[in-house]
């Protein structure tokens, strides 16, 4: 057995358990954590496979942006956990259905007669290749058309959270820039002019 084969099945065993571990963890901190794990190991079999920026993205998005954020919601949330966990073991038949379902199809594509193993390229690779420069060049070349269509329906999608979230009501408080540039020291400040009071002796003291 190759050394890179042995590599395979270490991540490969190490991400089935992390991600068992991710449903089965009874902190929700701790599951987080899990498929952090799942996350790594998932990209060590991306890199085995050729494909460093598949790798290189699932850490950086996921790992490094995604579920730092969960994490720190779970975290600041005050969630019941034994709340959540009183109808596991009634979906648990559901899901197992689901999973199962979800195996079979994997099978029938991998096994088909485009996507089987038999029409994949080989790996065979020259030194100078670069999967990062090839992906490029096909997005910005075959499919930049979805690409730029992907862009824009992303964009629509962040104009209209925002609109969503600036709804005028009449307990909200908000600040004008114009307002606040233009205005003047005058404005803002007042000097008033005071007489200055002289110090009265004590009572029961001479002057």
């Amino acid at each position: 057995m190759e050394f890179k084969t042995i590599i395979f099945y270490v991540l490969s065993a190490v991400a089935v358990l992390a991600a068992l571990r991710v449903i089965t963890a009874r902190n929700p901190v701790h599951a987080a954590l899990f498929l952090v794990l799942c996350f790594f190991n998932i990209s060590g079999i991306w890199l085995l496979l050729q494909a460093e920026f598949l790798a290189m993205a699932l850490i950086m998005v996921y790992v490094g942006a995604v579920m730092v954020l969960f994490l720190f919601v779970v975290m600041m949330l005050d969630i019941n956990v034994e709340r959540l966990r009183q109808k596991f073991w009634s979906y648990l038949p559901l899901g197992a259905m689901v999973g199962l379902l979800m195996v079979a199809e994997m099978g029938m594509v991998l096994s088909g007669k485009y996507f089987g193993l038999d029409a994949m390229p080989g790996q065979t690779m020259p030194a100078d290749y670069s999967n990062t420069k090839e992906l490029g060049r096909l997005l910005f070349t075959d499919y930049v058309y979805p690409f730029e269509l992907a862009s824009v329906i992303l964009l629509v999608g962040i104009i209209a959270a925002v609109m969503l979230t600036l709804r005028h009501r009449k307990d909200s408080k908000h600040l004008n820039p114009g307002k606040q540039i233009a205005v003047k020291a005058k404005d803002r400040l007042r000097i008033v002019s005071m007489p200055v009071e002289k110090d009265q002796p004590a009572a029961g003291q001479g002057e």
